[in-house]
């Protein structure tokens, strides 16, 4: 089963693109290393104080796809650098 999830964020701190990547880098990395999902930036890459990313997990039972996407979707939330403003979960086939 496939569970995919968007989620939007502020940046309130970022002053350039450069202190943007640094904290999308750094967590996207994070995420990448530490759980068992597929996550990139899917919007706002040329502004500043906002990103979208998306992420999926795949497994046999939707149950497992979701509780990992919700163990990411609480470790990003845990960064104080940024703010989730938006998330849309979605269960695709």
């Amino acid at each position: 089963m496939i569970v995919s999830a968007e989620c939007s964020f502020i940046i309130p701190m970022a002053a350039s693109l450069k202190d943007k990547r640094s904290v999308l880098k750094r967590m996207i990395d994070r995420v990448k290393n530490g759980y068992n999902v597929s996550i990139a930036e899917l919007d706002h890459q040329d502004l500043w104080q906002r990103t979208t990313i998306g992420i999926v997990a795949i497994s046999s039972s939707t149950d497992v796809a979701e509780r990992e996407i919700r163990r990411v979707q609480k470790f990003l939330e845990s960064n104080p650098e940024w703010e989730l403003t938006e998330i849309q979960i979605d269960y695709p086939g």
